[in-house]
């Protein structure tokens, strides 16, 4: 057995417009406060976790947020230190860090290659300053460049991009303009991820008044295909719906969520799974910190999947990968149901494998419902 971990970093300087993952500002914490104040002992409660997780080999580490690149290397570091001392790594144990563009110096990658991170994704979302603004975001699109070229010279061996497509105001060419800035980069992995806009966020509520307009669905459609053409043009390989990776590059910690392996999240709001068990941790840091040092559990609530929603959820996560639902999954009925999405272009059955072709991957949910049916 393996146990990958995932560590929520919860912090931010600034909200974005999109953003409903749980992170705050330091001044949302304490106002006045610096990001080193409310940081403080956060790396400590989250160490303190750590004595809770079972003692298996470790073949990934995924520290999200949030801005993981906000934090220092050393801070970070203690998390690693401790998980290979107390767990042990794999020989090829892939830690990744998610970074702001802006946020990057030499200094800071060299210490992160230092204290063990092999892999960086930035947050590029966009090319253009129009979208970013829509978006919130703060960084300055000419430094997504500069951050991917140190992070190669300094020694990172994979690096990844993250970006958003269907912002309101983002036609199909400005889509067009950021794929291939992106792939004019010095990568091996895109994720590119349709805008969903979330209740309670500053954008939901601009849509709402009518200061924005809504993201358009066959726009979106439209620009989903044309980064899966432009990415397989470019020899980036889709391996999940929102991925795309040069051979060998693929992000192990995505599969290990995607195949359903054990992971422990570590931090504020963190989710784990450990077989078939789903656990989710108290959201706000600072009660999150208040309960670890008590030498309280930090759960807030779990949940034991039953037999029906382990074979639902395996069925759903199979279709999403291009390894595909494997059709001993699939009634016969079910089976007879997707036969017709074979022959209007939808799918392919490989090697006895279900696999979603590029306009199947714009209707997977419906095709999921197919296979359960």
């Amino acid at each position: 057995m393996s146990l990958s971990f995932y560590v929520h970093i919860p912090y931010c300087m600034k909200r974005c417009g999109y953003c409903d993952f749980n992170t705050y500002t330091p001044s949302e914490l304490q106002d006045g406060a610096s990001l080193e104040i409310v940081s403080n002992d956060y790396i400590d409660a989250v160490l303190r976790e750590l004595d809770s997780a079972p003692k298996e080999l470790v073949p990934t580490i995924f520290f999200g947020g949030g801005t993981p690149s906000l934090m220092p290397a050393t801070d970070l570091g203690r998390v690693i230190a401790a998980i290979k001392a107390r767990n042990g790594l794999t020989p090829d144990c892939e830690i990744t860090i998610e970074a702001n563009p802006d946020s990057i110096t030499q200094e800071k990658l060299a210490g992160y290659l230092q204290v063990g991170f092999n892999r960086i994704s930035f947050g590029m979302q966009s090319a253009k300053p129009h979208v970013l603004a829509v978006l919130d975001r703060t960084h300055n699109p000419a430094n997504v460049k500069l951050a991917v070229d140190m992070a190669r010279a300094a020694g990172f061996k994979s690096i990844s991009v993250d970006l958003i497509y269907g912002t309101p105001g983002e036609s199909l060419e400005d889509w067009r303009s950021t794929v291939t800035e992106a792939l004019s980069l010095d990568i091996d992995h895109i994720s590119a991820y349709g805008l969903i806009i979330e209740n309670g966020t500053k954008l939901a509520a601009q849509i709402k008044r009518g200061d924005v307009a809504a993201p358009i669905d066959d726009l979106m459609a439209d620009m989903y295909l044309l980064v899966d053409q432009m990415c397989n043009t470019a020899g980036l390989n889709w391996y999940e719906l929102s991925n795309w990776a040069k051979p060998g590059q693929e992000c192990q910690h995505n599969i290990a969520y995607w195949k359903s392996a054990n992971w422990w999240g570590l931090g504020a709001g963190a989710h784990s799974h450990l077989n078939g068990k789903r656990f989710w941790n108290i959201k706000h840091p600072s009660a999150y910190k208040e309960k670890l040092f008590a030498g309280q559990s930090p759960i807030a609530e779990s949940e034991q999947l039953t037999p029906t929603q382990l074979r639902d959820e395996s069925v759903m996560l199979a279709i999403h990968m291009r390894s595909g639902l494997d059709l001993a999954l699939v009634s016969a009925a079910a089976q007879e149901n997707l036969a017709a999405y074979k022959l209007t272009g939808h799918l392919e059955i490989i090697n006895n494998h279900i696999q979603l072709t590029a306009q199947g991957r714009l209707i997977a949910d419906r095709l999921v419902g197919e296979a359960l049916g």
